[in-house]
C-alpha cells in the first residue's frame, strides 16, 4: 500500500470521526444555504418575482459582473508576467517580491480601503488633482474596479508559480533553440502547459471578486443605484428591514458561490489528471 492511498475507516472511533467531520460540514456549510434559500422563498413565489424585478437589484448584479469582468484580465496579466518573473529567473529582490505579492493576503480588505481613499479621495493631492480634471475614482465604479483588483491579485500568481516550478522550463528552451520566438514559446509551449492553472485561479479570482465587501464599502460610497454590489446591497437591505429582498440577493449571492465551486472542482480534476500524466 502506498503512503498516500486512502482507506475505508476501521472501527468505531474512524468512523465516529468521519460522521462527526461530515456533520460539522453540513452544520456550518449547508445549513447557512438552506435557511438563505428558505428566507428568500419565505413570503412565496409572488414576493420573490417582485424582489428579482426590483431595478436597484438588475443595477448591483450587473455593476458586481462589470467589476468582476474587469478584474480577471487584469490579475490574469500581472499573475502570468510574475510567475513567469520568478520562475525563470534569479534576480536581487527576487524574495522580497514573494513577500509583497502576499499583502493583499495579510491585509485587511478595509483597510485596504482605507489606503486607497486616503491615496485617490479628495483630502489627498492626487484626489484633487483628479477631481480638477474631472474624474473621480472613489465613491465610483473605478473605484471599486481598483480595489477588488488589489484583493484579488494574489490568486492566479500564487497557483501559476508552484506549477511553472514543477513544470521547468526544458520544453521553453528547447522551442527556443529551433527558432521559436518569444510570443511564439508562449503561446504554443508555455499557455498549453498552464491553461488548467490559469483557468483555476480565475475562478478563484471570481469568486473573490463577486463577494468582495469591506475593500469595496469603504471605497464606494454605498449610493443606492449606482455603487452598490451584491454583497453591499444584501446589508443596505437588511439595514432597510427589507429581510426577504435582502436574502434575495444573498441566494442570488449563493448561486453564484455553487456555480464557482463546481468549476473550481471541475479546474482541480484537470490539474490532478494533468499532474498524473506528466
Amino acid at each position: 500500500m502506498t503512503p498516500n492511498r486512502r482507506k475505508a475507516p476501521e472501527g468505531a472511533v474512524q468512523v465516529l470521526l468521519v460522521l462527526l467531520g461530515i456533520a460539522l460540514a453540513l452544520l456550518m456549510l449547508a445549513t447557512p444555504l438552506v435557511l438563505i434559500f428558505s428566507k428568500a422563498f419565505s413570503e412565496g413565489w409572488d414576493a420573490l418575482l417582485s424582489n428579482l424585478s426590483e431595478d436597484y437589484l438588475h443595477h448591483a448584479i450587473w455593476l458586481t459582473l462589470i467589476v468582476t469582468t474587469l478584474t480577471i484580465p487584469c490579475n490574469l496579466v500581472f499573475g502570468i508576467l510574475l510567475a513567469w518573473c520568478v520562475t525563470h529567473y534569479d534576480f536581487k529582490g527576487r524574495a522580497l517580491l514573494m513577500v509583497l505579492v502576499d499583502i493583499p493576503y495579510a491585509t485587511s480588505p478595509v483597510v485596504a480601503g482605507l489606503c486607497y481613499l486616503v491615496m485617490f479621495g479628495m483630502e489627498s493631492t492626487v484626489g484633487k488633482w483628479l477631481y480638477g480634471h474631472d474624474i473621480q475614482l472613489m465613491f465610483a465604479w473605478p473605484g471599486i474596479v481598483m480595489v477588488t483588483i488589489f484583493v484579488t491579485s494574489p490568486y492566479i500568481a500564487r497557483i501559476l508559480i508552484p506549477l511553472m516550478q514543477v513544470q521547468g522550463s526544458e520544453e521553453e528552451l528547447a522551442a527556443f533553440s529551433l527558432g521559436a520566438s518569444g510570443w511564439q514559446i508562449f503561446r504554443k509551449v508555455t499557455l498549453p502547459n498552464i491553461k488548467w492553472g490559469l483557468l483555476y485561479g480565475a475562478v478563484l479570482s471570481s469568486a473573490r471578486a463577486v463577494g468582495e465587501f469591506g475593500a469595496v464599502s469603504v471605497v464606494s460610497g454605498t449610493i443606492m443605484n449606482q455603487t452598490l454590489t451584491l454583497p453591499l446591497l444584501v446589508e443596505q437591505l437588511n439595514n432597510d428591514y427589507k429581510t426577504t429582498a435582502a436574502f434575495t440577493a444573498a441566494a442570488l449571492l449563493a448561486c453564484m458561490a455553487v456555480v464557482t465551486l463546481i468549476l473550481k472542482t471541475f479546474m482541480e480534476w484537470r490539474l490532478a489528471r494533468q499532474a498524473s500524466i506528466r
